[in-house]
């Protein structure tokens, strides 16, 4: 009994979460629409902000099962792997549709600062990566794989942009039309990207890192390390004797270890970054570097 009541609050609220979204709908609101007493919300919802999360990871949830049964049983026989993966995204697009309250960038709302949602958050973007990438490699093959984590952030920012375009009202094309035309797009990107055999960009961190935490540390610090590695490999290609390209890479190693340190000597990295800065075509990895750190 008391598990239906919750339920039914659940489900109450997201529906007006949808209606109004999260700073609108407030829990009198919600009360009224339940046909209970708002302390009988806050018995299993402490506050606004846990019942939209509970919300957010119901519709995550939701979307994840019925993407499930689609691939199980809802699919006509005979569909080759690109008309599977346009089913889908005609399926993604409809959902979002309908729940893009729970589907939105949350970096202007207040619940941004809760911690509670701001995790349950990097759990569901894990799952909806993690089923792009599956969707991906079923419908283009293996060949896909040292490049799927690039193909999903090419792929989410297709899909981000056109749905907001449909929620704009700016695209008619039904959706039906629009899923075949991102499966055409992605299949040019893909086999470019099997063709040429660029180095892949971004990797498996894309999927652990926190989108509403600028200071994830350890995503930074990897990113870091990566990019310097880079810069490195820039180095090596310098028209510089062998010499100046070594004492460059040491100047680089010592910048490594002073940046990922705890306490770093910030006198010793203005030194170093000024050794840097006076190679023309380290200025910008420079530059950008700045931009990491801050």
């Amino acid at each position: 009994m008391e598990y239906s009541k919750k339920d039914k609050i659940l489900d109450t609220a997201m529906d007006l979460f949808r209606k109004k979204g999260f700073s609108a709908a407030s829990m009198q609101d919600i009360a009224e629409a339940c046909g209970v007493a708002k302390a009988s919300i806050y018995k299993f919802y402490p506050s606004k902000e846990d019942l939209f999360t509970a919300a957010f990871v119901a519709c995550h949830q939701t979307l994840l099962e019925q993407a499930s049964e689609l691939d199980r049983s809802g699919m006509p026989p005979g569909l080759s792997p690109k008309e599977k993966l346009s089913r889908k995204i005609e399926f993604y697009l409809y959902y979002i549709l309908e729940n893009h309250s729970f589907m939105i960038d949350f970096h202007e709302l207040p619940i941004m600062e809760n911690e509670p949602f701001m995790e349950a958050q990097k759990k569901m973007k894990i799952a909806v990566l993690t089923w792009r990438k599956e969707m991906l490699i079923e419908t283009f093959g293996e060949r896909l794989e040292p490049y799927a984590w690039d193909a999903v952030l090419i792929f989410r920012g297709i899909l981000h942009e056109y749905m907001n375009g449909v929620l704009r009202k700016v695209i008619s094309l039904p959706i039906a039309e629009l899923a075949d035309f991102i499966v055409d797009r992605m299949d040019a990107i893909v086999q470019d990207l099997i063709r040429t055999a660029p180095k892949s960009i971004v990797g498996e961190r894309i999927v652990s890192s926190n989108p509403l935490d600028r200071s994830d540390e350890a995503a930074r610090k990897g990113t870091v390390r990566d990019f310097l590695a880079a810069m490195e490999e820039r180095i090596q290609t310098l028209p510089l004797s062998e010499a100046s390209r070594m004492e460059l890479r040491d100047v680089v190693g010592l910048l490594r270890k002073e940046v990922l340190s705890e306490k770093p000597n910030l006198t010793l990295l203005r030194v170093l970054k000024a050794h840097l800065e006076a190679v023309p075509e380290l200025r910008s990895y420079l530059r950008q570097l700045k931009l990491l750190l801050t």
